[in-house]
């Protein structure tokens, strides 16, 4: 990375693949190399929990909300300019909404068109989580989405320069060969690679390729953009922040894991597929750390990726929740959660000081530069 021009790294891929896992694991190995690296997020509305952690781990952070960066690409513009505005960045490391894609006509090319002065443009990494992508590709039974969400999200792996299997530590060797061979087989015009963001393995590999690299211009990629909204619109998104106050102190660990818990029941009793759910609590007791829980399927145990150093007794709780749903229903399914778990636990109050719950609007791209094949 010699050139005078910063990098601009953009990792894709569906809800729950493990991206800001993976963004927060490539910022730390490009700071290790002594580069100045700022992150942007992307939603479609505030309060997000992987603006939070990245910033608990210390890295400057803009976060892009009320669409994906196809849609408000002047703000993604805007916020690496206030991005160099602070620290210089070398690398811009960008996470799109997990719903988006056509992300390499809608921002790739016009990067690099209207900004190539300034930017030189990594290929497009789509990462995927193991189970849900062999249960799409019919590899594994079990349950996920309807064809219409679907084919948004193989679309996204149509459109990868790089697809990135994240999570190879719990997913058996067995398993991993014939995916990686599906994939192959089914989006030959991607490099398939294989990692694990949480623990390091097969990490470098895949840095290696995306420090220098540039973005192929290779035919544009057919998309229906009806069929593209008409499946972001089957995802419910709810956002939520709450204030937590206890008489007494709590094990803030163990609360995220039950209002994990009781969330999930809710909607599997309805028959709603989870995209993702996260929750951070933030202690404000004496500067105690983060806590963060991830689960990205129903019927599964939650994982506790960080936790707080002992106990809490005042703090804020961002919630983010996606699945296939209707947005009511994940509003009534979190209410209820907060006010039984409230209940069970003497003196605790969980207070909901911002909530929304929605779908997706239809994307309408600021730009869409078209390669013919």
């Amino acid at each position: 990375m010699t050139s005078a021009k910063a990098r601009y790294i953009m990792i894709g891929g569906f809800l729950g693949a493990g991206k800001t896992t993976a963004v927060a694991a490539l910022a730390r190995s490009l700071t290790d190399r002594g580069l100045r690296v700022g992150l942007i997020t992307n939603d479609q509305s505030t309060q997000l929990v992987d603006s939070a952690v990245l910033r608990a781990h210390g890295f400057a952070v803009e976060e892009i909300a009320g669409g994906c960066f196809c849609c408000r690409f002047d703000s993604l513009n805007d916020a690496a300019r206030r991005l160099t505005d602070q620290t210089r960045p070398d690398v811009f490391i960008a996470e799109p909404v997990g719903s988006c894609t056509d992300l390499v006509a809608t921002v790739s090319y016009p990067l690099r068109r209207i900004y190539g002065h300034d930017f030189s443009i990594a290929p497009l990494s789509v990462m995927v989580d193991p189970v849900r992508a062999a249960r799409i590709l019919g590899l594994a039974e079990g349950r996920s989405f309807s064809p219409k969400v679907v084919y948004v999200y193989e679309k996204q792996l149509e459109e990868a320069d790089i697809i990135v299997i994240n999570k190879i530590d719990v997913f058996a060797d067995a398993d991993r060969e014939p995916l990686e061979r599906e994939l192959r087989a089914r989006f030959p015009r991607a490099r398939v690679l294989a990692c694990s963001a949480r623990h390091g393995d097969g990490l470098e590999r895949w840095f290696e390729e995306i420090r220098d690299a540039e973005c192929d211009v290779s035919p544009t990629m057919a998309l229906d953009y009806d069929r593209y909204a008409e499946g972001e619109a089957l995802l419910g998104w709810l956002n939520c922040s709450v204030h937590v106050e206890a008489a007494a102190v709590v094990d803030g660990n163990a609360l995220l894991m039950e209002l994990t818990k009781e969330i999930s029941a809710r909607l599997e009793a309805h028959s709603a597929e989870i995209a993702h759910l996260k929750l951070t609590l933030d202690s404000e007791d004496h500067g105690q750390g983060l806590a963060v829980v991830s689960l990205v399927r129903g019927g599964e145990v939650p994982d506790l990726r960080e936790s707080l150093l002992g106990s809490v007794k005042v703090g804020t709780l961002i919630l983010n929740l996606r699945a296939e749903a209707d947005p009511s229903r994940l509003r009534d399914a979190t209410e209820a959660a907060l006010e039984d778990t409230s209940r069970r636990h003497s003196g605790l109050s969980l207070t909901i000081t911002h909530l929304e719950h929605f779908r997706p609007g239809r994307p309408e791209p600021t730009h869409r530069m078209a390669v013919a094949g």
